[in-house]
């Protein structure tokens, strides 16, 4: 298990540099399919999406009040799933980390 840890902690930690980073992520991912490294794949796609549709959505708001909150959501969602990369630990994300491994199961 420790051997499949540290296998996969680069393409793991990267896959949280949003938007790019999980299809660079998948492609380090591709021949080896390391269970750890899929794991905060699914996480960091998962929390991309989460930052894509909330921004979309709120960008019709023109509030700091609207928008700010769901830079926070977002940034603790990020930090939350890259220092569990960082440590070597598979704690879903806060809220939306159990729906993303179920939602996004098929990724890599």
């Amino acid at each position: 298990m420790n051997n499949t840890i540290e296998k996969g902690k680069t393409a793991a930690i990267t896959s949280y540099i949003l938007g790019i980073g999980v299809f660079i992520a998948m492609s380090m991912n591709a021949e080896d399919k390391n269970s750890f490294a899929s794991f905060h794949i699914r996480q960091g796609l998962g929390i991309t999406l989460t930052f894509i549709s909330l921004g979309l959505i709120i960008s019709n708001f023109d509030s700091l009040m609207i928008s700010a909150p769901m830079w926070v959501f977002v940034f603790a969602l990020w930090s939350y799933g890259i220092f569990n990369a960082i440590k070597g630990e598979t704690k879903p994300v806060p809220l939306l980390g159990t729906f993303f491994q179920k939602w996004l199961k098929n990724i890599t």
